[in-house]
């Protein structure tokens, strides 16, 4: 039995169309705010839904960059397997890295419901360089998207605009309650939405319509997932 790639064309091409998109829209719902996380944490006391809304649509986003990292991974593992392999692994390391700093902004802002601002921005401010095991990674965030869009070029799975655009994403600010809405970030996110989204499109129209069957159970998924989360 032949088995297809995984995670396949649907969810690559949705991964690729979405993780840009919808990281900019994070940043965007927050621009205007201070950047660094006592800003941040001021930011959500005035305006609590709004700051939750941003930074959901944000860790969405680095979460659907995973199968769009995979696509063109396998793009450029035709060719040059050896930068496919490298500039894959780094990148997704890097997302690990990120969703768990989304995680501890996500209980930083809990903090403020529970201690008050005043409180919450000094527990944040005594225990924001403490040690966890992401730390690891962070060259990963920061030049995963280099070394995948050299292996883009070197491949020519890319254009060469498209592939120093992708590398603009090694721009982009990392670590806990980054507001990332200065000109930098902007830049990186424009420039990864511009390497994926084409790619995504394209992707997304190669190939059948998925069975109904599949679209009902997504259809069906996703509001029950919502509501899990909503209640746990």
């Amino acid at each position: 039995m032949t088995i297809t790639h995984v995670p396949g064309r649907w969810v690559e091409g949705t991964g690729l169309l979405l993780g840009p998109l919808l990281l900019l829209a994070g940043v965007l719902t927050r621009a205007g705010e201070d950047d660094f996380f006592p800003g941040q944490l001021a930011a959500y006391a005035a305006a609590p839904e709004r700051m939750i809304f941003s930074y959901s649509l944000y860790a969405a986003g680095i979460v659907l960059l995973w199968p769009a990292v995979t696509a063109l991974a396998r793009r450029i593992g035709v060719t040059h397997p050896g930068w496919a392999r490298w500039g894959a692994t780094l990148v997704v390391l890097g997302l690990f890295g990120r969703v768990f700093h989304a995680g501890v902004s996500h209980l930083a802002f809990r903090l403020v419901d529970a201690l008050g601002l005043t409180a919450a921005q000094e527990a944040v401010a005594g225990t924001y360089g403490a040690f966890h095991v992401f730390k690891a990674v962070t060259i990963c965030i920061m030049g995963g998207w280099i070394v995948l869009a050299v292996g883009a070029y070197r491949a020519k799975a890319l254009g060469v605009a498209r592939c120093v655009a992708l590398a603009l994403a090694a721009g982009l600010p990392l670590g806990v309650l980054k507001g990332s809405s200065d000109p930098i970030s902007l830049v990186a996110l424009a420039g990864l939405a511009v390497a994926l989204v084409p790619l995504g499109v394209t992707v997304l129209k190669d190939g059948p319509a998925p069975r109904w069957q599949a679209v009902a159970l997504a259809v069906a998924l996703v509001p029950a997932a919502f509501f899990i989360g909503m209640t746990g």
